[in-house]
């Protein structure tokens, strides 16, 4: 079972050989990870256990940590995880038990509070239950129209303790979640992705003599009585600059092949191309590896202050979130931000006037989704669709 398991690694691209198999087969004989005489039956190893045993000895870099998951999940797929809910009390309460679907005549029921008094509302929640809830419309708990819990139904709540959106309405999630860094190395499945980047080019002699002048030579060889007369000039590069912002984690999840491949074509096109990584909406800090966004913050202020006006700004992201997160202090919903999204918006784009957000989402749901329409109107309409005549449109605004 394991050699197919290191040949589903290699077939990822990972690179792995002998040698970390190797050490893998030595662990499990150690006992680093044991059988365990539970639910799963005698003899058998928790999958958790492996994982983080066979991904500590095979995996030698970070950026190779998203490869590895999806090679995992592959090989591995319908092998039952076992998961624990005793160790925190308030996760029990969320444990996902029961799921509660409305009629739309009473989802039009429940109305939207406003952002002061849901906060308030919340703080007194967690103030007075002392126990787990499910259903209802008061108390945290899961499945009910209170706008407080998980898999239930509010159009304006806040998330506690479920994995993802089910509406895409919460206001509030306060989970810490783990994203995933876009794979630069994603194969297209098609180059007229690359080819529509390619519109944003502007090539210059540069550098020392690399490069063969086959025109130059031919003539100057003629001219030589045919004596071969070899010409160089520097070779051509794209001085084109470009900064490139992401949104990550969330509703982004559903777009993230599309965006790999577009990140993928962009670090071919683009000598010059500097990426950060951003959730939902900008704010004072974003980051360049999602496993360590926490611990390896780029101040927005200083990004704004390192790139000179010449680099293109292109955001990225499906502009999908409550309007509170791009109009309201403190509306993330992972920090207390002192300043509005919006904010930070209008100083980027004032600092590079070149500018562009590309969007994965269908066009024809923009018209329904009221943060979409705030950021447009933030980005002067110079919002484009993630498809190749979406691409060539921006591409050609850049070029202006």
């Amino acid at each position: 079972m394991l050699i197919d398991f290191f040949y589903t690694l290699r077939s990822a691209k990972l690179p792995v050989s002998a040698h970390e198999m190797l050490s893998l087969l030595e662990a499990l004989r150690a006992g680093v990870v044991g059988p365990k005489s539970d639910t799963q039956g005698e003899g058998a190893w928790k999958i958790d256990d492996f994982y983080f045993l066979s991904r500590a000895i095979m995996v030698k870099d970070e950026k190779h940590y998203d490869k590895f998951d999806r090679a995992f999940g592959a090989y591995f797929k319908g092998v039952e995880m076992v998961a624990d809910f005793t160790k925190d009390i308030p996760l029990e309460w969320l444990r996902k038990t029961l799921e509660l679907e409305l009629s739309p005549e009473e989802k039009a029921k429940i109305e939207k509070l406003g952002w002061d008094e849901l906060m308030e509302t919340l703080k007194k929640r967690f103030e007075e239950q002392k126990e787990r809830h499910e259903g209802g419309s008061k108390w945290i708990g899961t499945g009910g129209t209170s706008p407080f819990g998980a898999n239930g139904y509010n159009p304006q709540g806040i998330r506690i303790g479920q994995e993802k959106g089910r509406n895409r309405s919460a206001v509030k999630v306060w989970d810490q979640r783990a994203y995933k860094d876009y794979d630069d190395s994603q194969e297209l499945g098609t180059r007229n992705i690359k080819v529509a980047l390619r519109r944003l080019r502007k090539f210059a002699r540069e550098g020392t003599q690399e490069e063969l002048d086959l025109d130059d030579t031919i003539r100057s060889t003629a001219a030589n009585a045919g004596y071969l007369d070899i010409k160089m000039v520097p070779e051509r590069h794209n001085n084109v600059k470009v900064l490139l912002l992401m949104d990550v984690g969330g509703t982004m999840d559903e777009h993230i092949a599309r965006v790999e491949e577009l990140f993928s074509a962009a670090k071919t096109e683009f000598k010059h191309l500097e990426f950060y990584y951003f959730h939902n909406c900008v704010y004072d800090f974003m980051w360049k590896n999602n496993r360590r966004r926490f611990a390896e913050k780029f101040p927005t202020w200083d990004i704004i202050r390192k790139y000179n006006k010449d680099y293109k700004l292109i955001f990225v992201g499906d502009a999908t979130m409550s309007p509170y997160e791009i109009l309201q202090p403190g509306g993330s919903v992972e920090y207390n931000n002192e300043e509005a999204g919006s904010q930070w918006i209008g100083r980027l784009t004032n600092a590079f006037p070149k500018f562009a957000w590309i969007n994965p989402e269908p066009q024809g749901v923009w018209q329904y989704r009221q943060s979409i329409s705030i950021v447009q109107q933030l980005m002067n309409q110079r919002m484009y669709p993630l498809t190749l005549r979406g691409l060539e449109d921006a591409m050609r605004l850049l070029t202006k």
